[in-house]
């Protein structure tokens, strides 16, 4: 399995708003240069969607960014094919996104119960602590933690689509993080339901259990279903529920993007002044307090980070996600549409990882080395043994 995880090259980190949108009459020309990726991408993906559709435990998202990887290692796709590719990487993804929140309805939350909500917050924030925790004592890079942890804390690679523009992470990180989440849902599938059982866990106590130490979607009801139907029934509700934790996580992760870009662009700022005290406007002085200027204080005041710049901040498809989640909340989307747009929302994240293993860097694979998949493990065994204590504490274990 280790040898096969995905990874793309990484993209040259920019903001998210530096490049303008292109001119009407661009566009034509934009489109030929998307064409060759994107179709490659989209290609790879129906392949994907029919090896999940008949092997359902491993879904569609995986095998396009491993059958990806494997096409980009022994084929070499050339440089053509690469704005498509970023294209279909990034786009898609956060569109795959906002389809996801046509599944959501805030009415399911509150039926949700509020027993659940202290085992759904507390495995989430254990898990994030302990990510930040193995994380740096494994020495794995920031990014590639944060999407580890949100992946396993909150729901494997929609939750890792919906975080990594929002930190800009790189596609190498994006690869490994959901190779890693989809081999430990593979772990619980297997593992899971014969500790339901040793345990003598109801069904309900085994939908919760589910619902909030496995990640993905289809491997939540894959667990559940192999416990009983009343299982399944209630780990999904408790699943989409948790799956709304993506928008407090990633409105807090821009906010701590946005400290550090203010923070490097201030220490940027001072440390190309070469004085601190000459009090011009081009010094980058303490003092100088303009927003070009580079300095300390600048940047401590970009650091406070207004509610106004909080919200700038948030990438349009979270919000896009919340408002498609309101519109479903309310009725007006059918309920016979949600089996279509969920089969859409799953094979756009296949198309984005399709394209992420078209993408493959193995030079970046090789450096990130098995410490990630290590802190896969023990995120997966900490958000078990966290969501089983807590079932035990608040008297849901039963």
């Amino acid at each position: 399995m280790t040898s096969t995880l995905p990874a793309a090259a990484e993209p040259a980190r920019s903001p998210r708003h530096a490049q303008p949108a292109p001119h009407p009459r661009d566009l034509p020309s934009r489109a030929r240069r998307i064409l060759p990726g994107l179709a490659a991408a989209v290609g790879l993906a129906i392949v994907a969607t029919v090896i999940g559709r008949n092997v359902p435990i491993v879904g569609s998202a995986v095998p396009g960014a491993v059958i990806g990887a494997v096409l980009a290692i022994t084929l070499k796709p050339g440089e053509r094919f690469a704005p498509g590719l970023k294209y279909a990487s990034t786009f898609v993804l956060q569109c795959s996104v906002v389809i996801l929140g046509t599944q959501l309805s805030i009415g399911a939350a509150a039926r949700a119960g509020l027993a659940s909500l202290p085992v759904m917050v507390g495995t989430l924030v254990a898990c994030l602590a302990a990510a930040y925790v193995y994380g740096r004592v494994l020495g794995i890079p920031r990014d590639l933690k944060t999407l580890i942890g949100v992946g396993t804390g909150i729901c494997g690679a929609s939750a890792i689509a919906a975080v990594s523009p929002v930190i800009e992470a790189a596609g190498t990180d994006i690869g490994y993080a959901v190779s890693t989440i989809f081999l430990f849902n593979i772990t619980a599938v297997l593992v899971f339901p014969l500790l339901g059982h040793a345990l003598g866990m109801s069904q309900h106590s085994f939908g919760l259990f589910a619902g909030t130490a496995v990640n993905d979607t289809s491997s939540v009801v894959a667990t559940a279903s192999t416990y009983g139907s009343s299982a399944a029934g209630y780990a999904v509700v408790v699943k989409l529920v948790r799956t709304l934790m993506i928008i407090p996580i990633c409105v807090g992760l821009a906010w701590l993007t946005g400290r550090r870009r203010a923070a490097d662009a201030a220490a940027a700022g001072t440390a190309g002044s070469g004085t601190a005290g000459s009090g011009t406007a081009d010094s980058g002085t303490a003092g100088s307090g303009t927003a070009d200027s580079g300095t300390a204080g600048a940047g401590t005041a970009g650091a406070r980070m207004s509610p106004g710049r909080v919200i700038r901040l948030v990438p349009w498809f979270l919000f896009g996600f919340i408002v498609a989640a309101l519109v479903n909340t309310v009725g007006l989307v059918p309920a016979s549409a949600h089996g279509g747009l969920s089969d859409l929302s799953n094979f756009l994240v296949a198309v984005a990882l399709s394209a992420i293993g078209l993408s493959t860097n193995v030079t970046a694979l090789r450096r990130a080395g098995a410490k990630p998949l290590l802190l896969g493990a023990m995120l997966w065994v900490t958000v078990a043994a966290v969501s089983l204590g807590l079932q035990a504490a608040t008297g849901t274990l039963r």
